[in-house]
């Protein structure tokens, strides 16, 4: 049974800095769930003589012994430990990369009304340039932080005392909407004003409300 919607309930008077992760939550998680579990696992196994369910079964596993670490979206690191040159994969499967409906609405009103807005994003560097050149999203943001940059992941409740003083921002008086439970609970642990889960962050799945914090689907929802 699908839990029912947290609605936001906030205002934006209450908010000076929007922080936005990227992959889930601005673009469409489709594009890196078919590179990792379709993509990625059928290029291996024909470089390695095996099947695709025995290279998705092997990938899998090493997918989860680096999950929520740097080293997952570290694609210098995949690139290493696979043998393959995993940007240029992402580049020759570039054409899924798409914003979510409604992200640039919100991104001009957010402008608008005079909110600092930064990226925060888990995502490599290059991962980075390849979905900002794909999607010309860059502009909107005052600052885009990769976590490589700050020393630790989203998850790990480090990153946000170490953004913070990156940034500058009054924690009482930033939002930060992310489509990761585990990165909602780590902000929330330390202390962060407003916190929002994205229920749909791969056109491909069925939306899931979060039963923890308020739920937006698409970003029009925020827009009064």
């Amino acid at each position: 049974m699908l839990p029912t919607q947290i609605k936001p309930d906030f205002s934006w008077s209450e908010v000076d800095t929007v922080l936005l992760d990227m992959d889930g939550t601005l673009l469409d998680k489709y594009f890196d769930d078919h590179f990792w579990e379709e993509y990625v696992p059928k290029i291996f196994a024909e470089r390695n003589n095996l099947s695709e369910q025995e290279a998705r079964k092997e990938l899998l596993k090493r997918y989860q012994n680096v999950e929520n670490t740097l080293q997952w979206t570290d694609l210098d690191y995949w690139s290493e430990q696979l043998g393959l040159d995993i940007p240029e994969l992402k580049c020759k499967v570039d054409h899924l990369i798409q914003v979510h409906p409604y992200v640039t609405d919100f991104l001009d009103y957010i402008k608008r009304i005079g909110k600092t807005v930064h990226l925060v994003t888990n995502a490599h560097s290059k991962t980075l340039d390849i979905k900002l050149r794909k999607t010309a999203l860059g502009p909107y943001f005052d600052r885009i932080v990769c976590a490589e940059e700050i020393g630790y992941a989203k998850e790990q409740v480090e990153f946000w005392s170490q953004l913070e003083a990156v940034l500058q921002f009054e924690k009482s008086r930033t939002l930060l909407a992310d489509d990761t439970a585990k990165v909602l609970h780590s902000a929330k642990r330390y202390n962060m004003g407003f916190l929002l889960f994205v229920a749909r962050p791969s056109s491909r799945i069925p939306l899931k409300y979060s039963t923890d914090f308020p739920s937006i689907v698409t970003f029009n929802e925020l827009i009064p």
